[in-house]
Formats: structure tokens, sequence, C-alpha cells
């Protein structure tokens, strides 16, 4: 039997929060995982956007118990603002879902200087998770869902020298080096909660091909580039649909079966049913982590640590 969303378990007493969750994949996974019981933090960078989101949810779940958060991933600012007013309102953190992000952008900076798509889709997400870590490691067995793309496969790890691309740009490599940054933070965060021996498990996810406002945000900040027009088709004819494809994160986060360092992507690589996926490209993983863990707290000044259980 296939795995779908009517297979969550109640998440009641749970604390989830997601990033984007202001539409697409991250607005069906705090729909999913408020539907379940769940408090959800929705963490947004469009308030306007993200009041409807909530809105919607409403409409079909007047119980619903959702609260928004103002977080750009692109200000390392906003972002531990977020986290403070998260950690403010919360002792706990059951579920992060790390889902947000921009995707084949044209070449252009966050507010602190990083190329877009690294700053946003990995560097933001990095320095959110270690904020967030106290209450993280305060839940009795919190998971950390960080979403990659299919795209990690066409990505190359993060040069220390140049890991902004500059004088080296373009839109889909850097959209694949972020994902593939992804990925291996993932990974890299549960070999840390193993080493620290605590319970919080780290998990990898991507949504396959999915229709989804990702695509349409694309062609139109490439002014309609041609790649990004062919796959925005594509995702529009082929593609699933937002509530399929965040099956992967919510069963990452919440089937009681999956372990951390795990990978749930659709059975059928773009398409498919949720399930268990083998971790690939394991040659020099080990050193690609230990590179990016290096960039990424030499870029923001953040260290991410977890401190061993007592």
């Amino acid at each position: 039997m296939a795995w779908t969303n009517s297979d969550i378990p109640d998440q009641t007493g749970r604390v989830a929060v997601v990033t984007g969750a202001n539409g697409g994949l991250g607005l069906e996974t705090a729909r999913a995982l408020a539907g379940a019981g769940a408090h959800v933090v929705m963490a947004a960078r469009n308030q306007q956007k993200a009041a409807a989101a909530e809105a919607d949810i409403r409409a079909g779940n007047p119980a619903a118990s959702l609260e928004i958060v103002a977080l750009d991933l692109g200000s390392l600012e906003s972002v531990r603002k977020a986290a403070e007013q998260i950690l403010a309102g919360h002792d706990k953190v059951d579920i992060l879902v790390n889902n947000a992000g921009v995707m084949a952008t044209p070449e252009q900076q966050t507010a602190d200087g990083f190329e877009m798509q690294f700053g946003t889709n990995h560097l933001g997400h990095y320095v959110f998770t270690a904020a967030l870590m106290p209450a993280l490691l305060f839940a009795e067995s919190a998971r950390v869902v960080t979403v990659t793309s299919t795209a990690h496969h066409i990505g190359f790890a993060v040069d220390p020298k140049n890991p902004h691309l500059r004088g080296n740009y373009g839109p889909w490599k850097a959209y694949g080096q972020s994902k593939l940054a992804n990925f291996h933070f993932g990974i890299g965060l549960q070999r840390l909660f193993e080493a620290a021996g605590v319970r919080a498990a780290s998990l990898v996810a991507h949504p396959g091909l999915t229709d989804t406002e990702l695509q349409a945000r694309s062609v139109e900040a490439s002014g309609g580039g041609l790649t990004q027009r062919f796959f925005h088709g594509m995702a529009g004819a082929t593609g699933m649909s937002p509530r399929e494809g965040a099956q992967p994160q919510l069963r990452a986060a919440t089937d009681p079966a999956a372990k951390g360092g795990e990978f749930y992507a659709p059975r059928f690589v773009n398409n498919g049913a949720a399930v268990r996926r083998p971790i690939l490209r394991r040659i020099g993983l080990s050193k690609a982590i230990e590179t990016l863990w290096k960039v990424s707290e030499q870029e923001t000044g953040v260290k991410l640590e977890v401190p061993r259980s007592a």
C-alpha cells in the first residue's frame, strides 16, 4: 500500500515549524501536519501570502492550530529574529521542515552578500536550524527534514575558494550546488546527532517533479528563460500536485518507521508514492560534508554544534 497523508500518526501536542509555508509544498505540509493535530508555525517571507495560506487551511479545518512568523532566509537578521520569536513562544520544536527555496534565478545576492540560491536554500536554513537547536533537543525525539531536489544529482560540492560562484555563475549550476548542499546538510546533521547521542533525527526528502509556484517564479525571475520555461511547462503537463509532492517530506517528518539519515522521494525518481531511497554519491561524501560545514561557519559566523547528551 502506498503511503499517504492518512498514514500520518496523531500529532497532537507536537510543534512543527515549516519554512515557506505560504504556498506550494510548504502550504501542503503545514495543512497536513495541522490536520493531524500539530501546532504549526508557518515561517514565511511574504506575510500577505502567509495570511492567505493560513485562511486557506482554516477554511477546511477551523480548529487548526497555526501561527505565522516572518522569515526571510535571504537575511540572517530576519532568520535570527524568526528563531528568537519561535523560541520565545515554544520550549520545544518537534518537527522542523526546511522546505523554502528559490530556483534557477539570475545572479543576485542576499542581504548579507551571499549568492542568492546558496544563501537562501542552504545558509539561511543552516543558521535557522542552529538557532532552533535548543528547542529541537528539548523535544523528546525531534525530526529535522531538509528538502532537496533531483537537481542535487547535477550539483557540485561547494568549492571553499568560491562558494558564491563569482565569475562562474549559471542559474542551474547554482541551483544544483544549493540542492546538493541541502542533501549534504541533512546527512551531516544526522552525523552530529549520532555523535552527540541525542534522540533528534535528521532526514532528507525531495518532491520530484511537482507543479508548484516555484516553477512559475523561476520563469518570472529569469525573464522567461528557455530552460525555466521548459521545466515549468513539463511540471504543468506531467508533474504531481503539491499535495502529492509534499508526501516525501511528510513521511520523513512523521512516519514512525523512518530513521535519521534516511532519504525519502517519489518511487519513480520524479513521480510516484513517497518511499525511502538509497543514499547515492557516497564517494567523497564525508569530505564534502566537512567542507560544507566549514564554509557555512565561515560565511555566516555561526557554529552549528550539537551538545553531547548527558
